[in-house]
């Protein structure tokens, strides 16, 4: 059996987390977010806001992430795994924040690839921001449009998650699997 690899994404305060955390609650494989441990690590070594003082290393630790969850995915014996974010979600955030990075960032998107891609939209009444998230809302929305960008330009159709509860998003999920 091939395990089936699902991204979910989206720009910043979308749900995402709130998605993968229902899917696992439902007895799903699910992985979360590199980027919030990757930022947590760096703080505890006093630099507040990696991404910001060394783009290309967060990026690179990222891509690192990501790529050992793909791997890790493949691995597994479940028919379904979801992934909080994928492989071109890193490529979009530095295309977003105009940053330069090695062909190496491109090339592994085409390497580890994904069977279905979900995209949740921009939703302004539930955006906040927190220790990890400092991006505004207007920004969110800039992110999401790269995100949706660097999906296409790596050959998927990311699908569109509509705003609605927890559970509604999670069965549109489920739904759209076929």
């Amino acid at each position: 059996m091939k395990t089936r690899k699902i991204v979910i994404t989206g720009g910043p305060g979308t749900g995402k987390t709130s998605v993968i955390e229902a899917l696992e609650n439902n007895g799903y494989f699910c992985f979360h977010e590199v980027s919030r441990e990757v930022i947590r690590e760096a703080q505890k070594k006093g630099i507040d806001q990696l991404f910001l003082e060394e783009p290309l290393l967060f990026s690179e630790l990222l891509l690192e992430g990501r790529i050992r969850q793909h791997e890790q995915a493949a691995n597994l014996s479940a028919e379904l795994v979801f992934l909080d974010r994928g492989v071109p979600d890193v490529v979009a955030y530095m295309n977003y924040f105009g940053n330069d990075y090695p062909p190496v960032f491109n090339r592994v998107c085409r390497e580890y690839l994904y069977d279905k891609v979900f995209i949740l939209p921009p939703w302004k009444e539930i955006y906040t921001g927190d220790n990890e998230r400092y991006e505004t809302y207007e920004q969110a929305v800039a992110i999401h449009d790269e995100l949706a960008r660097s999906y296409a330009h790596h050959g998927y159709e990311p699908v569109e998650v509509p705003c609605g509860s927890i559970q509604e998003r999670t069965s549109f999920i489920l739904d759209h699997l076929e």
